[in-house]
């Protein structure tokens, strides 16, 4: 709409991709506040609580009644937020919602499964979910690939020029990177809010590197590869932010409510969706050092167990682990936000030199 103003009444103000991203924070993290009571009181009234895996610490008893699907909320405010407020005849918007709104879907399915059965492990099996994933990553990258003929060049920190060019092959490899990025944030969100802040901080730092990619100016002044119209998924990243934002309101320690895999598989999937259009995929790693990190433990943890018959962690995904040896809850989701903001931090910085 607000595109539109520019385009058909001559409001010149809206032409700025800076403001229309400002606008689609607001618009998002309002809609977010608003919404989510009404649905946390409505999850409620129906029974529609996080099932508590019977191998978590026994101090996730005290969460079992908490309401879950929140994803559905902050994914509704972010897509709403964005037809308000982003250029929707730009085929990156188009990606990036189909993105969110696939994943979204994909986790309210196995969500339901989990609540319906009031049993943890009874939403989709995970051969089938990531079966599912795979044909979603793939078909994001087909569309980027061969509808759009996005640039197939790799790129790496530190060096200007690509590495090479992976031709039909990328798209594998960005199937390959929006179903890790997806798993990786499902794999982090099991502390309140641990999930959500490494989000925004990645989100943050992937609309600047989008917001460098289209333009002209800037990405020549840092010898970043230039592609036309990708700059326009800053404001889908920034409506998502705002959304975030939001239900963390109502997600931080103690949470009113769980994102679910409804939120957090989508997040991913549109953090690495973002990380192909910024030709950010290598860097990916640092911007979401948390959610490798959490991947990481649990990859250790299964192969030590098969290969040796030993534990590594007390417990997988590693923030389990630090609960297992006594952490306040606070304190291990506080110093993973410092990790992901140091991180971050660091990721930008690669961004000069090269």
């Amino acid at each position: 709409m607000l595109y539109w103003f520019y385009r058909h009444l001559d409001v010149n103000l809206f032409q700025y991709i800076t403001v229309r991203a400002g606008f689609a924070f607001f618009i998002a993290f309002v809609l977010t506040i608003y919404v989510m009571p009404l649905f946390i009181n409505w999850a409620k009234a129906k029974k529609a609580s996080q099932p508590i895996n019977k191998y978590a610490p026994k101090t996730h008893l005290k969460k079992s009644n908490t309401p879950t699907m929140g994803g559905i909320v902050f994914i509704f405010s972010t897509v709403i937020a964005t037809l308000l407020s982003a250029n929707l005849s730009n085929p990156y918007t188009i990606g990036g919602l189909l993105t969110l709104l696939s994943f979204s879907l994909l986790g309210l399915s196995d969500d339901l499964g989990k609540v319906i059965s009031n049993n943890n492990l009874k939403g989709l099996t995970a051969r089938k979910k990531f079966a599912i994933q795979l044909l979603l990553g793939g078909g994001i990258a087909l569309f980027l690939c061969s509808y759009i003929g996005f640039n197939t060049d790799l790129y790496i920190p530190f060096v200007k020029f690509p590495l090479f060019d992976m031709g039909w092959g990328a798209i594998i490899f960005w199937a390959l990177v929006i179903v890790a990025a997806s798993n990786a944030v499902n794999l982090t969100d099991g502390l309140d809010g641990l999930a959500t802040v490494p989000s925004v901080f990645a989100l943050f730092t992937l609309g600047i590197i989008a917001y460098i990619t289209g333009n002209s100016i800037i990405s020549h002044y840092l010898l970043w590869p230039k592609i036309i119209g990708v700059g326009e998924i800053t404001v889908v990243a920034s409506a998502l932010t705002g959304a975030l934002i939001g239900f963390l309101w109502y997600n931080c320690n103690p949470a009113e409510v769980f994102m679910g895999d409804s939120g957090s598989l989508a997040v991913g999937a549109f953090l690495g969706y973002m990380a192909i259009l910024g030709k950010s995929e290598i860097l990916l790693i640092l911007i979401g050092a948390i959610f490798v990190i959490e991947t990481l433990s649990v990859i250790a943890q299964i192969g030590s167990y098969k290969l040796r018959g030993k534990r590594i962690f007390l417990m997988a995904p590693i923030h389990h682990h630090f609960e297992m040896k006594q952490w306040a809850e606070n304190k291990i989701i506080v110093r993973f936000w410092i990790i992901a903001f140091i991180a971050n931090l660091l990721a930008l910085i690669t961004l000069k030199i090269r």
